[in-house]
């Protein structure tokens, strides 16, 4: 569904349905506040990149909200497990390495 940022994300439902105006992201979940998830996150969220740039189905995703330098802004921090390989992704977006080996001609 798309985002109110404008981007297409897996875990985020908006319910418009006869007036309705319910928005929440399904990753982050139902925090108590400072942590709650709010539509403004949406702007600056990592999570439709990642999507967008690795669909790969063994990679699960975590999210949380964080507070950056001085409590000035909010911001949604990702995670990473791969389900196959049994670890941490580093680089979600790129992936573990093991699930989509690279083809001989790009590896040198």
């Amino acid at each position: 569904m798309r985002t109110p940022a404008g981007f297409e994300c897996p875990y985020f439902f908006g319910d418009y349905f006869r007036g309705r105006n319910r928005e929440e992201c399904r990753l982050v979940g139902k925090q108590p506040p400072p942590n709650h998830w709010t539509p403004d996150l949406c702007s600056t969220c990592p999570v439709p990149a990642i999507t967008r740039a690795n669909a790969c189905p063994n990679l699960q995703l975590k999210a949380s909200v964080s507070r950056g330098f001085l409590f000035i802004k909010r911001q949604v921090k990702v995670s990473a497990f791969c389900t196959k390989s049994q670890q941490n992704v580093a680089e979600p977006a790129v992936g573990c390495g093991q699930c989509h080996p690279l083809p001989e001609e790009f590896e040198k």
